[in-house]
């Protein structure tokens, strides 16, 4: 099974929160990978990116996105089939962006700072109504989460765990 990875408008494919959530993946005997998607700013044009990448994935995956990553999974999620997506601060709702309604295939889990200045964490919760089955955590961090990376790592790694026990049965 693989992690694939989108990153936010102004990261990178291997940022400080990517490598950390890699490195637990890894060590739970996931591959990963992290989509480059540098010089890229238009969403959609990220999500065609991601769309062409999954074209050629075999094995089961997780997507999991932060920020303008959040979005592009979750649109890529509505054609191509995910295991689950893990989604940090997700740029859901926001203007600009062609999709606004969403049709995600997967469980949905999202973790969001409640100081997040950037993508208020009412959007998230605006998708959790929209999507019931879609786990929310909300934290005490801002949009960019660094501060919170154990907190953010211990649900990832929950999340990983079911996928892992689920693949066993």
């Amino acid at each position: 099974m693989k992690v694939i990875f989108s990153h936010g408008l102004e990261s990178g494919p291997w940022g400080s929160k990517i490598k950390y959530l890699a490195s637990i993946a890894i060590e739970m005997g996931w591959d990963v990978d992290s989509i480059d998607y540098s010089g890229i700013r238009n969403p959609d044009d990220r999500v065609n990116k991601l769309l062409e990448y999954l074209n050629q994935e075999k094995q089961p995956f997780l997507l999991c996105g932060s920020s303008m990553g959040g979005y592009v999974s979750v649109v890529a999620s509505k054609y191509k089939k995910p295991l689950a997506l893990f989604l940090m601060a997700p740029a859901l709702y926001l203007p600009g962006y062609r999709e606004q309604i969403f049709a995600p295939n997967g469980r949905v889990t999202i973790i969001h700072g409640v100081s997040d200045d950037v993508v208020p964490f009412e959007n998230s919760q605006r998708f959790v109504r929209e999507h019931l089955e879609t786990e929310l955590h909300l934290i005490e961090s801002d949009h960019r989460l660094n501060d919170s990376l154990e907190v953010v790592g211990k649900v990832f790694k929950h999340v990983l765990e079911n996928l892992s026990q689920a693949d066993k049965n």
